[in-house]
């Protein structure tokens, strides 16, 4: 009994530990450090740069998007603008060829995001290049906000952040995903604030030009490895909330299932490529932010939440104590409610701490069904995109 009291405990230990434990160390860190000094938006020389984007059948935003990018606060004679349709079926060639101030870049063969942005950068001519996805759309201050940070020649790129846009009280996948992207950006920032980003978001990240590595055309999480793969060579990546990029939110759960399943087979692939930032002697601040907010999420915390249920209720039925019927009863209480939140998602009704839970476990699962699909090496690069409102 004692072994499976202590088995538990430590179990317990790193669930706290890498959803809000290590948070705390990192903010320590930060409060004992130097602060770093960063230039207003605006302040000195505005760096050339050039926007890049990669869009496949986005007929019904593309033109939307042409127009954010057109409607930026930043010289026109230093944003450079490229737009990727590769083996567009729909209108998006015809609607970005009406733009003449957009380098447009066509191909009827389709082969993946990747493919499409190193094809692009052989025609970036700046110093800066900032990828945003065709269906988000990005507040006018975001690329003097991004360009800011590089004053500082240790910053190799720059993420922005990913805002959810809710579509109404009763949208599901946008309450808990919009959420989930808050919490996210604050880890963001404070590992940021801590050393640097770990892994930016496609939606709008940054990089200088000369760092950029193209991270193979078979990867699924080409933003994660390319911003990683910065950090390896010394560089930071900063982080900056004013340079934001809106999405719509899934269409439906299924559709944000699709979605979060797949990036979770790109979670692991990733992890086997960027396998030796996990040694802490050559990477140690580096290393303890990439394990402590990736790797652990992804891998750990999923196996031990049923192993903790299952340790919790031996215990409490070998009457181990008052403690282990108090955590047994949280347990049961919080799954109760993940349960009601899906039963609720059915009928179409937001409960916030129960679609929360709901949520929550959501993600867990996904990580289960995409750790499947990349055993059996059968997530594509041309995948089918989620529907989204």
């Amino acid at each position: 009994m004692f072994t499976m009291k202590i088995l538990l405990w430590v179990s317990l230990f790193i669930v706290f530990y890498t959803y809000a434990g290590y948070t705390l160390i990192a903010l320590l860190l930060t409060w004992i450090k130097e602060k770093r000094k960063i230039a207003a938006p605006g302040e000195g020389t505005l760096l050339p740069v050039t926007l890049v984007i990669a869009a496949y059948n986005e007929e019904i935003c593309i033109e939307e998007k042409i127009r954010n990018c057109l409607e930026l606060d930043y010289p026109e004679n230093a944003l450079k603008i490229i737009i990727i349709s590769d083996g567009s079926s729909d209108r998006t060639p015809d609607i970005i060829g009406r733009y003449s101030r957009i380098l447009h870049l066509h191909e009827d063969k389709r082969e993946g995001k990747v493919a499409a942005i190193d094809r692009a950068i052989k025609f970036v001519e700046t110093p800066v290049v900032i990828f945003t996805d065709a269906n988000t759309f990005l507040n006018p201050g975001a690329v003097k906000n991004i360009v800011r940070h590089y004053n500082d020649p240790k910053t190799g790129g720059v993420a922005g952040e990913k805002r959810v846009r809710r579509e109404g009280d009763q949208d599901l996948s946008g309450a808990g995903e919009g959420l989930y992207w808050k919490y996210e950006s604050l880890l963001k920032k404070i590992d940021a604030d801590c050393y640097s980003v770990v892994g930016a978001a496609g939606e709008l990240f940054s990089v200088r030009t000369a760092l950029y590595v193209n991270p193979g055309t078979d990867v699924i999480l080409d933003d994660f490895l390319i911003s990683l793969d910065i950090c390896r060579k010394g560089y930071r990546v900063a982080y900056e909330p004013d340079a934001y990029a809106v999405e719509g939110p899934s269409a439906s759960m299924k559709e944000e299932q699709k979605r979060k399943v797949r990036i979770s087979a790109g979670a692991f692939q990733a992890m086997l490529r960027m396998a030796d930032l996990m040694n802490l002697f050559r990477y140690p601040k580096l290393g303890f932010l990439y394990l402590s907010h990736r790797v652990f999420r992804w891998t750990i915390c999923p196996l031990l939440l049923p192993l903790i249920l299952a340790l919790n209720s031996w215990l409490v039925w070998k009457n181990a104590g008052t403690i282990y019927t108090v955590l047994l009863t949280g347990q049961l209480l919080f799954y109760g409610l993940a349960g009601l939140g899906a039963l609720l998602a059915l009928r179409k009704i937001v409960f916030k701490p129960a679609h929360l839970a709901y949520y929550f476990l959501f993600i867990n699962i996904s990580l289960y069904l995409g750790f499947v699909r990349f055993l059996k090496g059968n997530q594509s690069v041309l995948w089918e995109k989620a529907k989204r409102s």
